[in-house]
């Protein structure tokens, strides 16, 4: 980790994708959904094409914005992102791709940029046709208010919610070789969560100065540690999608693989996407605790995560946090037919900091206790397999009446 000498970090509380130099952003109500009161809308623009990365689902049933994502983003060079919530224009089909497309150059003809330069996306209900009806009014009037300011920043991350119950967004900036530099974020999701190389939506912008290799890498590598390390109902969306834009700037030597400065711009944009991923996992549909899964002494990376992501996916698990039940018997089993390889006798388990299991037994404990430590909203289940020295951590939540409420009447 770099941060301990010539690099300084501040989080930045309350400020959004706005506080980063070069960004503007806008949040409306376009017309995507009926209520005329929320916002439906995102546009968020850099002051000129800049350096940029994505990452995808790999879901096959993938919706057309994602495919036009990658082929604007090809060249690593974008200057605006438009979101629309309420509809996902996922198995549209040939239309669906045609109002992507569209969607793109409305808003370059907006903005007077290169429609190979904005990236779309969309979340919402899957197989509806989309039409480019508001997009035709809503972009222009989101670009008639686009602004730097905090308030800007806050639409924006308001406007692309779905069944999120709050915005999510995080700042920083810091200090390394007299460079002052800024990341920030915004993301939506609360359901269909378990990504693959990316989360629902999330947008990250940066004033450093990066190459597109940079970019690229970095961003590859906070992904797989923070949206890829999130599970709220084991399901991979059609639509997710996540966006790097670095507008340089912050200025100075640009950052290239394997720099120091490298690393400190690593260290920086890796906080930033777990604090996002941690957001989702507090907001899981119908969620009331968030719950981080530790496993240590796995006997290497795959088997860490094979097992920490079992348990975190594991209905048996959830529900037993949701009812605050120190059950640790779900979770040996959990971990019991993950696959990853251990032999119980060596197995210690703790919920929310309470010893359970040691050696592969059960050791006693105060189940009044342990009820209070569960009543928290933040529960850590630790797994130490003593099988090696890998480990893992996946954030998830649990499993309520809410969920199938939620889930239950989505399109009605």
């Amino acid at each position: 980790m770099c941060f301990k000498d010539e690099c300084e970090l501040t989080i930045q509380d309350g400020l959004g994708i706005t506080s980063v130099p070069g960004i503007k952003a806008a949040g409306i109500h376009a017309g995507f959904r009926k209520d005329p009161k929320r916002k439906d809308m995102a546009l968020i623009v850099a002051d000129e094409p800049c350096v940029a990365a994505g990452l995808f689902t790999t879901n096959i049933f993938c919706a057309a914005p994602v495919t036009v994502c990658h082929q604007n983003i090809a060249d690593a060079r974008v200057k605006a992102i438009v979101i629309n919530s309420g509809n996902a224009n996922a198995a549209t089909g040939e239309p669906g791709i045609e109002t992507a497309k569209a969607t793109c150059e409305i808003v370059a003809a907006a903005l007077g940029c290169d429609a190979g330069d904005v990236l779309p996306c969309s979340t919402g209900v899957i197989g509806v046709p989309l039409s480019t009806a508001c997009f035709e009014s809503g972009v222009p009037a989101a670009v008639a208010v686009l602004d730097g300011g905090i308030d800007a920043g806050h639409d924006a991350a308001r406007a692309i919610m779905t069944t999120d119950t709050v915005p999510k967004e995080v700042a920083l900036s810091y200090v390394c070789k007299e460079r002052h530099i800024h990341i920030a974020g915004m993301c939506k999701g609360s359901g269909m969560i378990m990504p693959n190389m990316a989360t629902m939506i999330a947008v990250v912008c940066t004033d450093a100065a990066l190459t597109p290799e940079a970019a690229k890498a970095a961003f590859k590598q906070a992904v797989d540690g923070s949206f890829n390390c999130v599970t709220v109902d084991s399901d991979t969306s059609t639509n997710d999608t996540s966006i790097l834009l670095a507008t340089g700037k912050a200025g100075g030597k640009v950052i290239d693989v394997g720099s120091k400065s490298f690393d400190c711009f690593c260290n920086a944009l890796a906080i930033v996407c777990k604090e996002l991923a941690k957001k989702i996992a507090r907001d899981g549909e119908g969620a009331s605790h968030m719950i981080e899964v530790q496993v240590t002494g796995a006997a290497d990376d795959a088997d860490a995560q094979l097992c920490a992501r079992t348990i975190a996916n594991s209905p048996l698990v959830k529900t037993a946090i949701a009812g605050c039940d120190a059950n640790w018997g779900r979770i040996a089993a959990a971990a019991g037919r993950s696959g990853a390889k251990f032999v119980q006798e060596k197995v210690d388990i703790d919920i929310a900091g309470i010893p359970v299991l040691r050696a592969g037994l059960p050791v006693p404990f105060s189940e009044e206790e342990a009820l209070e430590h569960l009543k928290c909203k933040e529960v850590v289940l630790a797994i130490d397999l003593g099988a090696g020295d890998a480990s893992a951590c996946i954030w998830t939540c649990d499993l309520t009446h809410g969920y199938i409420s939620i889930n239950a009447d989505y399109r009605s």
